[in-house]
């Protein structure tokens, strides 16, 4: 019975140990790693570019395909208020901006078409079913994605389908629909093509103006952000733990990345990830932000926010800026991951940052959107409404997203 008592306990300490080293290494393993100013980073990245479309001025959910969130409009706060629009519920993601309208979708899946200069409504279409991405708009069509039917929380059934949409820009007809699993991806369009994902974990390449299939790739999560497509690359994370590389024109893998490991869950990836500067950057539900080697996908550099991060990265001379939900907005050296500058906001930071003319906005949940000097840090504006969406802007104005209201401003 003795030897027994020993035994046992021999084993309960061998566990304790083998415990004590597995939480050791976890611990290591999901530090925080600094990154090189030489290994896989690229110091000549091109200036934002105005959209090749003409009368198109903000195409798609963070500006270009390489989802930099960066555009260089002259406008500069203070601002007033020109007009604004009543969307009823929520608007969760901001509007596409072309042939001289915004074109959005509010929660409840209503696709609106508005004047940018009035903002009067041009037209709106339902379709009974929840959005939670932007449209594209691209050679005269506004293409969107949609979740299921009403109530919105339908989408964890299974066998529910979602669909990509793709009407005209100047009355709002039909033109094509791809069944698909309920998508929050939104869409970009790059030499004709549609890139995006859905909740059964795919990736669709389609013919942006047929919606015919021309490659799909699956990995082996629920895919909710956008894409990025740089050069003849698509990047994009899956809530597998991984972020994928894939071939542009035919789906192939080219290499998957992962999530650190750590004690407690791994991150999941909901934010749309930004290409620059030879690296891929990205945030995680971990509460760290990621920067991977876009040729290689070798992690780069990682760093810690203390909690959530959903919102998509801005990319901005040599700066990579972006909110957390511990009320943190970070500016990260883009090389390196080193802490350039950090400002507390009045809540948790669930939406994407957007950089104007050296000012980087965002929103917080505590419906506030703030405007920073994007060099520094220091508060230059703020405004009393927003919480997910921050701004867009064409040559005329600025357009910031509220809680259910769409506002054009113009500089004082």
């Amino acid at each position: 019975m003795k030897k027994a008592l020993l035994a046992a306990g021999a084993l309960v300490a061998l566990g304790a140990v083998a415990l004590a080293v597995f939480g050791f290494v976890r611990y290591r393993q999901g530090q925080d790693v600094r990154g090189s100013s030489t290994e896989e980073f690229v110091t000549t990245e091109a200036a934002p570019q105005a959209p090749a479309e003409p009368g198109v001025f903000w195409p798609t959910y963070r500006f270009d395909a390489e989802r930099h969130g960066v555009a260089d409009y002259p406008h500069r706060p203070p601002f007033t208020t020109r007009w604004f629009f009543r969307a009823r519920t929520l608007v969760e993601f901001p509007p596409a901006i072309g042939y001289g309208r915004l074109y959005f979708t509010n929660n409840y899946g209503r696709l609106y078409a508005v004047n940018a200069k009035t903002g009067k409504r041009a037209w709106k279409k339902d379709s009974g079913r929840c959005v939670a991405s932007s449209p594209a708009v691209w050679e005269h069509l506004v293409i969107q994605t949609y979740l299921a039917g009403h109530p919105c929380n339908r989408g964890n059934q299974k066998g529910i389908q979602g669909l990509v949409v793709a009407r005209f820009a100047g009355f709002g007809q039909f033109r094509w629909q791809t069944r698909i699993a309920p998508s929050e991806s939104s869409p970009v369009v790059v030499d004709a093509v549609v890139y995006l994902g859905d909740w059964s974990g795919r990736v669709y390449a389609l013919y942006a103006r047929t919606g015919k299939v021309k490659w799909v790739f699956r990995t082996k999560g629920r895919i909710k952000s956008g894409v990025a497509v740089s050069g003849n690359r698509v990047y994009v994370g899956s809530y597998d733990h991984h972020l994928y590389a894939l071939n542009k024109n035919t789906g192939r893998l080219i290499w998957r990345a992962s999530a650190q490991q750590r004690l407690g869950k791994r991150a999941q990836f909901y934010a749309t990830p930004a290409a620059a500067y030879g690296r891929v950057y990205v945030g995680g539900t971990d509460g760290k932000v990621y920067s991977f080697g876009a040729t290689t996908g070798k992690l780069r550099w990682s760093h810690s926010t203390g909690n959530y991060v959903y919102g998509s990265p801005a990319v901005w001379r040599r700066l990579v800026l972006v909110g957390s939900y511990s009320r943190w907005f970070y500016a990260f050296d883009a090389a390196t991951g080193d802490v350039r500058w950090r400002f507390k906001a009045n809540g948790p930071i669930s939406g994407s940052a957007t950089v104007v003319r050296g000012i980087v906005y965002f929103s917080t949940l505590k419906e506030r959107t703030y405007g920073l000097d994007a060099r520094t840090g220091r508060l230059v504006w703020q405004f009393p409404d927003g919480k997910y969406a921050s701004v867009v802007a064409d040559p005329d104005r600025m357009y910031l997203v509220g809680y259910h209201r769409l506002y054009a401003l113009d500089e004082r």
